[in-house]
């Protein structure tokens, strides 16, 4: 069955959950989150690595039981992303999360891996999406063709923690990040996928204060998402990048004055004491599109 592009995912908030933890699988689902990532990673062990794989599958269904897009984050070395991906494609998951992704080699390799046990497994050629994490000079180097290389890549983030070790940094503190962050974003709206992030430190979940004004700083320069690792930052981060009241009945007024203007053949358009073009309107539409799929997630 032919791959279709799908409509971007609504990835305001995504909660890492570590797969071995039964306490904390068993309550994702009640956090509001709008993607939970089962973590094969980081907040596993080595040697409870094979255990987690196995815990997987169960544990998507319960995760997801609150309407939750379910992501699983595989290892980096090959050998064992390949057993990860064994352990992770299934209809139950909905995407995977790949760290330290250098080339769109990279991504080429498991997708054709993915593809595979998709028709293995009798799934919807393309069920599972892809989020790239940019986590090394390498990869920052190669943005702009990862955020091309695979019609299942979904969304693009900056892995915060391991980039600024790798270049030396001492924390990934404030806006020391910001360009590089702006980076990405711009190879992810290049590519028409999702630029995932927000200045600052992921794992800063004692000042919320903090975690909540760079989650609006990331909403105001353009970024649809981020990523959390405490459930007290999943209402954060839904809040931060859900368009106000005010955002979108401004929206929805200034979208039906140019459709009047355009039906009656006006060649400029005015509103609030404003002449308004193509590019402001399209910034009102989207408001109201990312509205409209907040809603439709919801329900």
């Amino acid at each position: 069955m032919k791959m279709e592009k799908a409509a971007p995912p609504i990835w305001r908030s995504m909660l890492y959950v570590p797969a071995t933890s039964e306490k904390f699988i068993e309550k994702a689902h009640e956090r509001g989150a709008d993607a939970i990532k089962i973590d094969l990673e980081d907040a596993v062990a080595l040697a409870e690595k094979p255990r987690a794989r196995n815990l997987v599958q169960s544990a998507a269904k319960t995760v997801a039981r609150g309407g939750a897009d379910v992501l699983v984050r595989i290892n980096r070395p090959l050998r064992m992303a390949v057993d990860d991906l064994e352990a992770s494609v299934w209809p139950e998951v909905h995407g995977l999360v790949l760290p330290k992704v250098e080339s769109a080699d990279h991504i080429g390799f498991l997708a054709e891996i993915i593809t595979e046990l998709e028709n293995e497994r009798d799934m919807q050629q393309g069920h599972i999406k892809l989020m790239a994490l940019i986590e090394t000079p390498r990869g920052y180097s190669n943005v702009r063709e990862i955020a091309h290389s695979s019609e299942r890549l979904s969304a693009i983030a900056l892995g915060q923690e391991d980039f600024s070790a790798e270049m030396g940094m001492v924390e990934p503190e404030g806006m020391s990040l910001l360009s590089y962050y702006q980076t990405v974003q711009v190879a992810a709206r290049e590519a028409g996928i999702l630029p995932i992030g927000y200045p600052g430190s992921i794992a800063e979940f004692t000042d919320l204060e903090l975690f909540k004004s760079n989650a609006l700083i990331a909403r105001r320069l353009g970024f649809d998402g981020g990523a959390c690792i405490h459930p007290k930052q999943v209402p954060i981060l839904n809040e931060a990048f859900t368009p106000t009241d005010e955002e979108i009945d401004r929206s929805e007024r200034m979208v039906a004055t140019y459709d009047a203007a355009m039906a009656a053949g006006d060649g400029a358009v005015a509103f609030e004491g404003k002449m308004i073009d193509v590019p402001v309107v399209a910034r009102a539409e989207r408001i109201l599109s990312i509205r409209d799929r907040i809603k439709a997630k919801e329900t």
